[in-house]
C-alpha cells in the first residue's frame, strides 16, 4: 500500500513537470500569435478577447456552476485582477515605455519574487533550498543572454521598467493567491472563474483606454481567427487550468521555474515561424537557463 502510494504521488508529480512544460511551450508560442492579432487590435484589446473566449471554453470543458462564499468570490476577483487583466496590462503597458527586452527580462523575475512572496506569506509549506536561489541566478543570466540576442545593449526607462516589474509582482501574487483555491476546488471550475473576473476586469480598461473593438476582422481574417482561438482556448484556458494542476502538484514556486524558459520558446517559434534570427549568445542562453531550472529543481535535502 505504501509503495502503491509512493508510486502515484511520484506519477502525479511526473505530470506536473509534463503539464508545466506543455504550458510553456504554448506560452512561448502566443507572443508570435499576438502579433497577428496587432494588426487588426491593440495591446489592451486583445486581453478581454482572450478572457472571454476562454471562459466559454472552459465552460463548454466543464459546464459546472460554482457556488462560493462571499470570502472566495473577493478573492477571486483579486486573482482574476493579479493573474488575468492587470497583470497583462501593465506587461502592455510597459511595452509602450520601455524596450521590448527590458520587459521580458524584467518579468522573467517573477519566479524569484514567488519565492520571496512564498516564504513571507505562503503557508503551503514550500520547502525552499540554496539551489532555488542559485538556480534563479543562472536561469535569469539565461533570460538576460536570450531576450537581448547578441544585441548587448540594455538601456535603462525607470517609468516603463517599473511598471513591468509591477507586472511580474502581480504574476507572483497570483501564483501564491490561486494555490490554495486549486486544493479546493475543480482546477477547470476554478480557471473559469479567474477568466471570469479577468474579463469583467479588462472590460472597463479597454472602454477607457482603446474604445469597443470591431469584431469584423476576427471572423473574416482566417489566419486572425486561427490566432484568437489558439490564445484563448489553448493559451489562456487549457494552459491556466494545467498551470494551476501543476501548482498543485509541484508548489508554486518549482512550476515558476519554467518561467524562465519562455523567452528561449519565444525565440525559436519566432525562427521556425517568422524567419527571426537565432544567435550564438542566445544558444547559450538557453544552456544557462536549462542548467538554472535543474539546478533550482533540487530538492533542500540534497542541499544537506
Amino acid at each position: 500500500m505504501f509503495k502503491e502510494r509512493k508510486h502515484m504521488k511520484t506519477s502525479q508529480k511526473v505530470m506536473g513537470h509534463v503539464y508545466a512544460i506543455f504550458t510553456i511551450l504554448v506560452w512561448g508560442s502566443c507572443f508570435v500569435l499576438t502579433k497577428e492579432l496587432l494588426k487588426g487590435y491593440t495591446a489592451i484589446q486583445i486581453i478581454p478577447l482572450r478572457m472571454g473566449l476562454a471562459y466559454v471554453a472552459l465552460w463548454a470543458l466543464r459546464p459546472r456552476t460554482l457556488k462560493l462564499p462571499w470570502r472566495d468570490e473577493l478573492m477571486f476577483i483579486l486573482i482574476g485582477i493579479t493573474g488575468g487583466s492587470f497583470y497583462f496590462f501593465l506587461q502592455n503597458t510597459a511595452l509602450t515605455y520601455t524596450y521590448a527586452a527590458n520587459v521580458s527580462i524584467i518579468v522573467a523575475l517573477s519566479p524569484i519574487l514567488t519565492v520571496i512572496l512564498a516564504q513571507l506569506f505562503s503557508r503551503s509549506g514550500e520547502r525552499l533550498g540554496k539551489y532555488v536561489y542559485i538556480g534563479a541566478v543562472i536561469a535569469i543570466a539565461g533570460v538576460v543572454l536570450v531576450v537581448l540576442n547578441g544585441q548587448m545593449s540594455f538601456h535603462l526607462n525607470p517609468l516603463g521598467d517599473l511598471i513591468a516589474l509591477a507586472a511580474a509582482l502581480m504574476w507572483a501574487v497570483y501564483s501564491i493567491l490561486i494555490k490554495k483555491y486549486t486544493e479546493r476546488y475543480d482546477n477547470f471550475v476554478v480557471t473559469r472563474r479567474v477568466m471570469l473576473w479577468a474579463f469583467l476586469t479588462a472590460l472597463p480598461l479597454m472602454l477607457l483606454t482603446d474604445g469597443m473593438p470591431d469584431l469584423k476582422p476576427l471572423f473574416t481574417t482566417p489566419t486572425m481567427l486561427l490566432s484568437w482561438l489558439f490564445l484563448g482556448v489553448f493559451g489562456n484556458a487549457v494552459c491556466f487550468a494545467i498551470w494551476n494542476i501543476a501548482f498543485k502538484r509541484l508548489g508554486v514556486v518549482v512550476t515558476n521555474n519554467y518561467l524562465y524558459a519562455s523567452p528561449f520558446v519565444t525565440l525559436v517559434v519566432g525562427y521556425l515561424v517568422l524567419d527571426e534570427q537565432i544567435t550564438v549568445m542566445s544558444v547559450v542562453g538557453a544552456a544557462l537557463i536549462t542548467a538554472g531550472v535543474i539546478v533550482a529543481l533540487k530538492k533542500p535535502q540534497e542541499t544537506a
